[in-house]
């Protein structure tokens, strides 16, 4: 059930244009708001996803189902974020099943536009800068993509704003750390009028972190990629210690890993994305958490991971 107390879609309305979008929306919420009366305003859920959907997306659909009337996401395969023509064509494109997925969850609408219905003018000419903070990390590996992704972002969330009256938050997953960093600084520096939402990572039974490209990974590259999040749980054990987190030695344990080559490994404020030291016991002059963060090549596919280092002292 819905939180206005409705029943949950079978099959998700799909819709491919921004005015079907904005006509589907202000219908679901104008009903919600109806059933609701005098108990306050309707609430929209918007997950942007590019398809390819697996758990972690379909926990990112059910933490909106849990808090929105209404919950609309979308699937588009963003070209602009995408360096390597050849991993924008092998990406996956799974929409019979994501939408299967997506209508288990209980999603209302899925908005799955043509690359022509996003950039009708062909690729943009004005674009979102992610700053230095994407100039480092995954900015720096993959040049060009926070920008590709935060211009998309800025469109699907401006698409997605209610034409009517309501509560507006947008959900995005917590293992693409720097990504929804940058994305919640733009909506600070903007004043994009939505709560961003972020949802932990999901992992598989052996620690993986769910993602698209795991697919792609055969039975022995999946085995060896398991060292990152061992590495990673190794740092968060170390921080809970207390103890010196030996970052070369985490990097050489990862080094050591055939088929596993590491792109980087390091600790940085989690909403700077700047290096920083994990604080010592007692030392207080560290302001928020850190978080450690790694990517990696196994075999042809690149991972990402993350883990929250919790404060000592």
């Amino acid at each position: 059930m819905t939180p206005t107390g409705t029943p949950r879609p079978a099959t998700p309305l799909l819709v491919s244009t921004p005015a079907d979008l904005r006509a589907a929306t202000t219908a679901l919420l104008d009903g919600a708001r109806s059933r609701r009366g005098a108990a306050g305003r309707p609430t929209l859920g918007l997950v942007p996803t590019m398809g390819g959907l697996h758990e972690g997306h379909a926990t990112l659909a059910r933490t909106a189902r849990r808090a929105s009337d209404v919950v609309v996401v979308s699937i588009f395969v963003n070209p602009l974020q995408f360096g390597d023509q050849a991993d924008l064509d092998r990406y996956p494109r799974t929409l019979d099943a994501d939408l299967g997925l997506l209508g288990a969850c209980g999603v209302d609408v899925v908005f799955a536009p043509s690359v022509e219905d996003m950039y009708p003018g062909g690729e943009p000419l004005v674009r979102v800068s992610a700053g230095r903070a994407g100039e480092v990390l995954e900015g720096a590996s993959r040049p060009g993509h926070f920008d590709g992704m935060l211009t998309v972002v800025a469109k699907l969330l401006n698409l997605g704003l209610p034409g009517t009256d309501a509560d507006y938050g947008a959900y995005f997953g917590e293992k693409d750390a720097q990504q929804l960093a940058l994305i919640r600084r733009m909506v600070l520096d903007l004043d994009v009028p939505v709560r961003i939402e972020g949802v932990p990572i999901v992992r598989d039974t052996d620690g993986l972190a769910l993602s698209s490209r795991n697919r792609f990974l055969d039975a022995e590259e999946r085995s060896a990629a398991l060292v990152l999040s061992r590495v990673l749980g190794s740092l968060r054990a170390r921080a809970e210690r207390g103890e010196p987190l030996d970052l070369a030695g985490a990097r050489a344990e990862i080094d050591a890993r055939e088929g596993v080559d590491l792109d980087y490994l390091e600790v940085v404020d989690a909403s700077t994305f700047t290096p920083r030291a994990h604080p010592a016991p007692g030392d207080d002059a560290a302001v928020g958490p850190a978080l450690a963060v790694v990517a990696a090549r196994v075999g042809a596919v690149r991972l990402i991971d993350n883990a929250v280092l919790p404060a000592v002292g």
